[in-house]
């Protein structure tokens, strides 16, 4: 009996660390927050392109903000002030960053029109008036 116990003890020494070293990776590959492995891209540490695409990836918020801009420069401010404010209300995580890129818009209608009274009929309540803000910083 006593030998049976060691032989048990043994072989669960062994295989018990073996088992939970693969369930706790196993668990941490699975989790809700991971990305699908279809989408999911390992990169090394001696990648050559690593550093591109880390530059690659931009912020939402950057995309937008550059987005708006073209959208100003093509149409005019008003457009880009109201597709900013939609952005802003449909994706909450944009909210935090409205106000500047409001008075990026701002600027650049003063640099497209080269004039502030002109920018400025252009403005309207869009992340608390940061657009006159913007407008008001060229002056």
């Amino acid at each position: 009996m006593n030998q049976a116990a060691r032989h048990i003890g043994r072989t669960l020494a062994f295989v018990l660390p073996v088992v939970l070293v693969l369930s706790g990776t196993l668990a941490v590959t699975r989790v809700p927050w991971a990305a699908p492995s279809d989408r999911t891209q390992v990169l090394t540490a001696s990648s050559h392109t690593a550093s591109t695409q880390a530059k690659a990836a931009r912020a939402p918020h950057e995309v937008l903000r550059d987005r708006l801009l073209t959208e100003l420069q093509e149409k005019n401010p008003g457009v880009a002030l109201t597709h900013l404010q939609q952005a802003a209300e449909g994706r909450p995580s944009l909210a935090r960053h409205c106000a500047d890129i409001a008075r990026a818009l701002g600027r650049a209608a003063v640099a497209k029109y080269g004039s502030v009274r002109q920018a400025q009929a252009f403005s309207r309540p869009v992340c608390d008036t940061s657009f006159a803000t913007g407008v008001a910083q060229n002056h």
